[in-house]
């Protein structure tokens, strides 16, 4: 919208006398002026916006710590003690370690699934809020049980939390970042996940020496205290100013989009932007008004209605593309078979010959070696686009596996015998879990932010979110019978949705980086029908001759 009409136009100059800017319905981007540079530059010119990023990020790392915390901890001695159901020597242990797993996986997915009406009626950063209070009861539960009844409790009102974190933070970095650094801002929520799990794994790696119960009392203990400071944090950052525009609080709206890009709110890049998302606000409202027009009068049962209808929404004309994309990424996220060498390294790289003490220390090099990866997206992700780093790192973990499976297929028998081709299989081991976190870690989270219109954004999200806690899910169920019945089976296994990951990539998923979250119908082409255009370009030219009215009279603009 942010580019220049050829016929009709509809013009306007900014208070500032800084030159005009124009709005229409073309897709002409390079005329929208930057806030800056992206990358490393970009961060520091918009460095408020970087910084309450970096903070919400926090949720992403309380979701990290309480991934990597158990994988320890269900293999210490003391904890086993404990909870005898589920050591080793117990009847049905395997089904009981299971479900203290799959607990926090069905918490997550009913928490990312109800965060999205509560994230749009209660704004993003209160449902924050909510999702720490929720979160800190579970952790409490946690650090406190006496039998695996509480334990389970707790992991499952945990889990809650967490999926709700995982869900509104990056629709919260999403709403209130500038374009040139939208996607390395996002990438703070993928790192701060690796980061997590990588500070929980090497914690209870030492507490594991502790004698008594706190050895791993401590590790849930400790999960509460960044939960802590990101819940009462939250607090003092600015409200969304699009979810604030989807209020109709416009006024308000510009007063924190003037605050996060610290510029004055008469600057033309903030009034550019806040136009757009004005425009963006009122086309979809207008949108579900025609398409819903039985359920528009202010009643319960009707708002119970719109709310179901709008879930539906997202698989309609106007956006299922992008629900595909959403749920998609998240799916080969889990597919390509990041989680499975995370829960069960110990046991791949046993299949490798390696002792049990190296078992433990590799596989907290790999989550290091992950969070190398990430780190190189906040630079890339933004410089080369999403689309490129997914088809390459879909090439380079499928390399990577294809070779694994060959030698664990040649030499597993006798791994003693064969130590060069055990460590060139840790090698590309490593070199699997690098392109991952520079790749396939940090873009899923990032895309289904950015792609959904103002009014199913949170819904959008929502699913994309459950997407990836479903197939986690999944994955762990399906990981212990292919890594001890096949062998192999599991490398050559995900090579092949690696493989799939690059085709339905090239396929089908479009390039953002640099746009707008409102110029997402035109990334899409969401926008195929005359009518749909007339009505965006009536719109739009409403909000800037009510706006021209405003100036030329000196009165303060309505907020709706």
């Amino acid at each position: 919208m942010a580019s220049k009409l050829e016929d009709p136009k509809v013009e306007t100059h900014s208070p500032e006398g800084r030159g005009a800017f124009v709005h229409h319905a073309e897709a002409v981007w390079s005329e929208r002026a930057p806030y800056g540079p992206t990358g490393f530059q970009g961060l520091f010119i918009s460095y408020y916006a970087a910084l309450c990023a970096a903070f919400a990020a926090i949720g992403g790392m309380v979701f990290g710590y309480d991934q990597g915390v158990v994988s320890v901890i269900l293999v210490m001695p003391q904890f086993l003690s404990r909870f005898t159901r589920v050591s080793a020597t117990a009847s049905g242990a395997g089904f009981w370690k299971g479900l203290l797993t799959a607990m926090i996986e069905l918490g997550a997915l009913l928490g990312a699934l109800n965060q999205g009406w509560i994230a749009d009626k209660m704004s993003r950063k209160y449902s924050i809020v909510v999702a720490v209070v929720i979160f800190t009861v579970g952790s409490i539960l946690q650090t406190a049980s006496m039998d695996y009844a509480t334990l389970i409790v707790g992991r499952l009102i945990g889990g809650v939390g967490i999926g709700m974190l995982s869900m509104v933070a990056p629709l919260y970095i999403s709403e209130i970042s500038p374009p040139e650094i939208r996607g390395s801002l996002l990438v703070l929520e993928e790192l701060s996940i690796v980061a997590g799990i990588c500070i929980a794994y090497w914690i209870t790696y030492g507490t594991r020496y502790m004698s008594g119960e706190w050895s791993w009392r401590l590790p849930f203990l400790l999960q509460m205290i960044p939960s802590t400071i990101l819940g009462l944090g939250i607090l003092f950052l600015p409200f969304s100013p699009r979810w604030l525009a989807s209020k109709g609080r416009d006024n308000e709206a510009l007063q924190s989009l003037g605050k996060l890009r610290q510029l004055p709110e008469t600057d033309h890049r903030v009034q550019q932007e806040w136009f757009d998302i004005r425009a963006e606000s009122a086309f979809h409202r207008q949108t579900n008004a025609i398409r819903h027009p039985d359920l528009q009068s202010k009643s319960k049962m009707n708002s119970i209605k719109l709310e179901i209808a709008s879930w539906t929404d997202c698989f309609r004309s106007g956006c299922w593309r992008r629900t595909h994309v959403g749920i998609g990424l998240m799916f080969f996220q889990q597919f390509v078979g990041i989680n499975a060498l995370i829960y069960y390294s110990p046991t791949l790289f046993e299949t490798m010959g390696l002792n049990y003490s190296m078992q433990l220390i590799m596989s907290g090099v790999l989550n290091v070696i992950q969070l190398v990866g990430v780190s190189t997206s906040i630079w890339t992700i933004d410089r080369f686009g999403r689309r490129p780093l997914l088809l390459w790192g879909s090439f380079f973990m499928t390399i990577s596996h294809l070779i694994i499976a060959v030698f664990v297929g040649m030499y597993n028998k006798n791994w003693p015998d064969h130590r060069g081709p055990g460590w060139a299989s840790v090698a590309f081991l490593l070199f699997y879990m690098l392109s991952f976190g520079a790749t396939w870690g940090p873009v899923p989270w990032a895309m289904p932010s950015e792609i959904f219109p103002s009014s199913l954004r949170a819904k959008g999200v929502a699913l994309s979110t459950c997407s990836n806690w479903l197939n986690n899910f999944i994955i762990g169920l399906i990981t212990p019978p292919l890594v001890q019945n096949t062998g192999f089976g599991a490398y050559t296994f995900f090579a092949v949705f690696c493989l799939l990951s690059l085709v339905w990539t090239f396929f089908f998923v479009p390039e953002t980086r640099g746009r707008t979250l409102e110029q997402m119908d035109h990334v899409f082409k969401d926008i195929n029908s005359e009518e749909e255009e007339a009505r965006r370009r009536a719109i739009e030219a409403d909000i800037i001759a009510s706006h021209h009215r405003t100036l030329t009279s000196g009165e303060k603009e309505p907020c709706a």
